[in-house]
């Protein structure tokens, strides 16, 4: 992400970062995760006070989302798995977007996107 402006991301359009990551280490199993929260939504568990913190998983390794998932297990966070590494391009933007939107003052350092089931 380009922090001077916030006006694109730095990868092609059609990829993601964490595709880029897993070009380049083809041996490992990358899993996009955390982008979607900010630190402190993270850290209390809640978004904006009021809406559990879900952290999406996307990865082409279904043992690798698993892991990262019993991780979080007794964490107080909800996990859902968006899908293959594909979805990365969308969680990235959902940041992206996340961030430029607190960055403008437009919402909090403590909130940002909630999931309700």
């Amino acid at each position: 992400m380009d922090f001077k402006t916030f006006d694109s991301l730095v990868v092609p359009a059609d990829s993601s970062a964490a595709a880029q990551i897993a070009k380049a280490l083809p041996e490992a199993s990358v899993v996009k995760g955390f982008n979607t929260t900010f630190a402190a939504t993270l850290n209390t568990g809640l978004v904006a006070g009021k809406v559990q913190t879900t952290v999406f998983l996307a990865s082409d390794s279904k043992e690798a989302k698993e892991a990262v998932a019993k991780a979080l297990a007794g964490s107080g966070l909800a996990i859902i798995d968006a899908g293959s590494l594909k979805r990365a391009r969308e969680l990235e933007a959902m940041g992206f977007l996340q961030i430029a939107l607190a960055a403008a003052g437009k919402i909090g350092w403590t909130g940002g996107f909630g999931i309700l089931r």
